[in-house]
């Protein structure tokens, strides 16, 4: 198998200014050890050892760190390009270990402020790579963010099966971890439609339309993830490799049917947004109904008004209202009557 001894990596990989942060994890069902370094040679001793080894490596951008344990652990110059490049989610089968590709993603929730009061809502996202063999498990994880802290604590105080099981199981925990964490995206996003929807109802304002397409473009960009997803754990599921036991394709198979339920929940937020859209269109155009109802009813009272108005208000000399004493109550009054009688018949015909 080619290893990184030979050819180099592509020019456009930039060098990392951020050292990489190792923990290591050493351990069988007996034993446990567990090591944190900024040094790579540190993770070599490991290599040979008979127990498994997980590596952990954050910030995965310094090339030497990885060239050195790519070449301790036989791993092919694709694939270390791969993890220092985006990469859509896959799977992919080199016999002596598998590679994996996940997106982790994030939300962050902000204040609204005093012109858009439901505040924002960003997607973010973390490249996480796996690789495994027999007795080693490699993961890259591009934010200072510990997405395996419960996997960590599961390892340290031997909760659970991980111990017990192979490397195998321990990648389809990660990756049981990563789809566990869409379905808490899910939940915010639900929250974020419900408070757009009461939004766009009762009183839909200039800062609900941006919202409202934000939405629509993180669902895009939640799809584009997730559906690749889908086909890398069914590739997964299928693959006929020595490294992946009939035990774990059990769970990579419940796996698999809680990408489907994301994807369905997507596809549902989806229809949703458009109909948001619809919707704050539609009370847009209601409301500006409203608006126009209310000054035609204005006008329309004041046509008489300005009628009568401008009939007294003609310099004749016979006119025999004008010399009465009565007169100009008589007109405010006879005014009055009209703007009554008026709202009177609006209100019968239900206009107002």
């Amino acid at each position: 198998m080619t290893v990184l001894n030979g050819p180099t990596l592509p020019s456009y990989i930039q060098q990392s200014r951020e050292l990489p942060r190792f923990t290591v994890f050493n351990y069988d069902e007996s034993h446990f050890l567990e090591m944190e370094t900024d040094d790579v040679e540190d993770c070599l001793i490991f290599r040979d050892r008979p127990n498994i080894t997980w590596i952990n490596v954050d910030h995965p951008r310094q090339v030497y760190s990885l060239e050195k344990l790519g070449t301790c652990y036989g791993l092919h110059p694709l694939v270390v390009e791969d993890i220092l490049t985006d990469q859509r989610p896959k799977v992919e089968d080199y016999e002596d270990y598998i590679f994996i590709a996940l997106k982790m993603l994030y939300y962050e929730e902000g204040e609204g402020d005093d012109d858009d009061e439901i505040g924002d809502f960003n997607i973010d996202m973390d490249q996480v790579s796996i690789i495994f063999g027999e007795n080693f498990i490699i993961s890259f994880c591009e934010k200072d963010i510990d997405i395996f802290r419960p996997l960590k604590e599961k390892l340290r105080t031997s909760r659970g099966r991980i111990r017990k099981q192979g490397t195998d199981y321990l990648a389809y925990s990660m990756i049981d971890l990563i789809v566990d964490h869409y379905f808490v995206i899910m939940e915010k996003l639900g929250d974020r439609f419900e408070e757009l929807e009461d939004s766009v109802v009762s009183n839909p304002e200039q800062g609900t339309l941006p919202a409202i397409y934000n939405l629509k473009r993180d669902m895009l960009f939640l799809r584009k993830s997730v559906w690749p997803l889908r086909e890398a754990i069914s590739r997964m599921h299928r693959m006929d490799s020595h490294l992946i036991s009939e035990t774990t394709k059990i769970y990579l198979r419940d796996v698999y049917d809680h990408t489907i339920q994301v994807i369905e929940n997507i596809e549902t937020f989806r229809e949703m947004s458009s109909s948001l859209l619809e919707t704050y269109l539609s009370s847009l155009s209601n409301k500006l109904n409203e608006v126009i109802k209310l000054l035609t009813i204005i006008s329309t009272i004041f046509i008489p008004l300005t009628f009568l108005s401008g009939l007294y208000g003609m310099n004749f000399t016979h006119m025999p209202e004008l010399e009465h004493p009565w007169g100009y109550p008589a007109v405010l009054v006879l005014m009055l009557l009209v703007v009554v009688v008026m709202l009177a018949y609006f209100y019968r015909k239900k206009w107002i």
